[in-house]
């Protein structure tokens, strides 16, 4: 992973220790009392299906930026109209291969932004499979600067995917076949 926020660097290293190889660390395996004083930043996202992914829990910090209680709401729904696939696709990829991803965003509020870190880190439920995702806020600037409006929506800079399972992804290369360009 490229040189993030030392928060989110540190919530990464938590979950790496307890992930198992190949696989994410299980919900059990994660303590808040290890991160207390990240509590107010973090949230739990879960996953109903494919696009849906309902907040469960969120920490201080985060309703107070939005203002109001985000419980319940799909975590895709933060995200501007067209960033919204993109975090989906990188969402279900760190379900695939278990690495968490950061999200590089402008926080929107009426007429002022800030850029914001979020990190996503898949979490195995009972069955084994990541079915919940350990999120961080991790403003890069002064929260004042928001002047006292709520966040409206983000809009994404950037997502980094990070991990040896996605270092050794195969890359896309272009191709041709009688003369037409294929994937």
């Amino acid at each position: 992973m490229s040189m993030c926020h030392s928060n989110t660097e540190r919530l990464i290293d938590y979950w790496r220790e307890r992930a198992r190889p190949g696989a994410p660390p299980a919900r059990t395996a994660i303590s808040p009392a290890d991160f207390a004083d990240l509590l107010p930043q973090v949230m739990m996202v879960g996953r109903v299906s494919s696009g849906v992914y309902p907040i469960r829990l969120v920490g201080g910090l985060i309703s107070e930026l939005h203002q109001r209680d985000l419980r319940q709401q799909n975590a895709i729904s933060l995200f501007g109209p067209r960033e919204r696939m993109d975090l989906q696709s990188a969402l279900e990829m760190a379900r695939r291969r278990p690495e968490p991803i950061v999200v590089t965003a402008q926080a929107r509020a009426e007429g002022v932004s800030i850029g914001m870190e979020i990190l996503f880190a898949p979490l195995a439920g009972p069955d084994e499979g990541p079915d919940r995702f350990l999120a961080l806020y991790q403003p890069l600037a002064m929260v004042s600067r928001l002047r006292g409006a709520p966040i409206l929506s983000f809009a994404i800079e950037e997502i980094r995917k990070g991990g040896p399972a996605n270092e050794a992804a195969p890359r896309l290369r272009l191709a041709t076949l009688d003369g037409r360009r294929i994937a």
